[in-house]
């Protein structure tokens, strides 16, 4: 507690210590409400003049376990724009303590990678200087290549402070998996609604003496809530909206979701789950897969060939298989897919050289540049075989394993095939990620504020009541607290900030729905 006080006060103070601070080499005065969305081209694409002397700049990145200035990304960008860039990375333990610690230094960095909660803390405090002008002049390529969605996803009271970083586009990752050899002996075909999942449950309890489904922690399971009609992603700042008559209502206030925990409740009381299920992390699931006590898990792809080899190394002849998205009580599938806006580049309000900083962000989202710092050399790193990009193992990931660390903004049209080669450095994690969005297409459903920008009030609540949220319905679920008291906890959770959540989106999504 005392660690977030002297965090929301060190972000506080930056207010008063930045506002001396005047804009360099910019105009900072940007018009509210202007918006640098995509528009016709005025000036030609940023390119390299030979003769005049680049800027050098320095770049904080978030954490990761390499250092960023000895890879071949890193070289690449340098050479083939001109300026020399080096690296920081924000540390693995309280990164938002230092990062204010450095802001309210003053640090001369020239950009860098934020969160969503770091990047409206630090907007909010004056930290970051506002480029809306800065990318109207200079920013001919992001303006073609970032959407207007996602610009607006980075608006601040009428006011753009960093360029929008999507990831690899709309992507189902989870989805339940079954020990396909016990399916077969038992006869058992695959469920497609939520009932056939209670019987193939139930058989499979009875008939080989395992825990039916594993899980953990969590009291959402992302494959059985969409047959309650609630689509909704755990983990995230905006998880569980949903447009209701065209106003955004949170999951928790829907009447499915009582519906759904009592039917979880049920599975519970019947023994069909896993009764560990409030105190399991992650590799406890795993591995009650993989050791041959638990029948089903809901298993994100990019897990998929540590569950599989570890399987198959404790019983060489198991089988895997993922069951289809079930089925809703209206016959409908809905399958949540996670998509948005996963960081920001701020400029900080200090930073030297800002027309050169928005060129050469700008330089990098060049076709080309923005092609090869991504997948690197056709040929080399990758190879393009029917539509497809596939790594060159194993350079591609000796040398770019960590490119996408260095993304500052993406071209969102091409950048989530080119992606796509890093889920085909292992078949088994091809397979399993190609199978998820196969079976999911047609049927995806993304959060509606997926896009929208960090919002004050979630920002102040989110974390708070998402915790309350778990611990009750995981109480609820193992029959630590009656289900009566549902009402008891909704009216909790919107007194504690759940109503201020609501009318911080609704007020948003009212003004940018399409």
């Amino acid at each position: 507690m005392v660690k977030k006080m002297l965090t929301l006060l060190t972000i506080t103070s930056l207010a008063a210590t930045i506002s001396a601070c005047g804009s360099s080499g910019s105009n900072s005065s940007s018009t509210p409400g202007s918006s640098t969305a995509p528009t016709t081209p005025a000036a030609p694409t940023a390119s390299v003049d030979p003769n005049k002397p680049k800027p050098e700049f320095k770049a904080l990145l978030q954490y990761g376990r390499f250092d960023p200035n000895a890879e071949v990304v890193a070289k690449f960008l340098n050479e083939k724009t001109g300026y020399k860039v080096t690296y920081d990375m924000l540390p693995v333990e309280n990164p938002d303590d230092k990062l204010n610690l450095l802001m309210a230094n003053k640090e001369k960095y020239s950009f860098m990678l934020l969160s969503s909660t770091q990047y409206s803390k630090l907007a909010a405090s004056g930290a970051l200087e506002p480029i809306d002008e800065l990318v109207n002049k200079y920013g001919t390529n992001m303006k073609n290549v970032i959407s207007q969605t996602s610009w607006n996803g980075a608006k601040l009271n009428g006011k753009i402070y960093g360029i929008p970083q999507t990831g690899s586009g709309t992507v189902v990752n989870t989805s339940l998996i079954v020990r396909q050899d016990w399916m077969d002996e038992l006869g058992l075909k695959a469920p497609t609604t939520r009932d056939e999942l209670y019987t193939v449950l139930k058989t499979l309890k009875e008939k080989k003496n395992v825990i039916g489904l594993s899980g953990g922690k969590s009291p959402l399971v992302p494959e059985i809530l969409p047959t309650f009609g609630l689509t909704m992603v755990q983990g995230t700042a905006t998880t569980g909206w949903q447009d209701v008559n065209g106003k955004l209502v949170n999951a928790v206030e829907n009447p499915n979701m009582k519906k759904y925990l009592e039917f979880m409740k049920k599975l519970y009381t019947e023994k069909l789950i896993d009764q560990e299920w409030s105190l399991n992390q992650s590799n406890k699931v795993i591995e009650n897969f993989t050791s041959g006590k638990a029948a089903i898990i809901s298993n994100g792809y990019f897990n998929a060939p540590t569950v599989q080899n570890a399987l198959l190394k404790n019983t060489p002849n198991a089988k895997i298989a993922a069951f289809p998205y079930l089925k809703g009580d209206d016959g409908k599938v809905q399958v949540m897919g996670t998509a948005g806006i996963s960081f920001y580049v701020g400029i900080p309000k200090w930073a030297d050289n800002k027309e050169d900083i928005i060129k050469y962000l700008d330089l990098k989202l060049d076709k080309d540049i923005f092609k090869e710092a991504a997948i690197g050399k056709e040929g080399v790193h990758h190879k393009f075989e029917n539509g497809n990009y596939f790594p060159i193992l194993p350079k591609f990931n000796d040398e770019y394993n960590n490119a996408s660390s260095f993304l500052t903004g993406v071209d969102e049209k091409n950048y989530p095939i080119y992606w796509q080669a890093r889920v085909r450095k292992d078949p088994i994690l091809t397979d399993a990620f190609t199978k998820n969005q196969e079976a999911a297409k047609g049927n995806i459903v993304i959060d509606p504020l997926s896009f929208a920008p960090p919002l004050e009030a979630i920002g102040k609540y989110n974390l708070k009541l998402q915790k309350l949220m778990e611990d009750t319905f995981l109480k609820f679920i193992t029959g630590a607290e009656p289900l009566e008291n549902y009402d008891k906890f909704v009216a909790q959770w919107k007194s504690e900030g759940g109503d201020e959540m609501t009318k911080a989106a609704n007020e948003w999504y009212a003004a940018n729905k399409k």
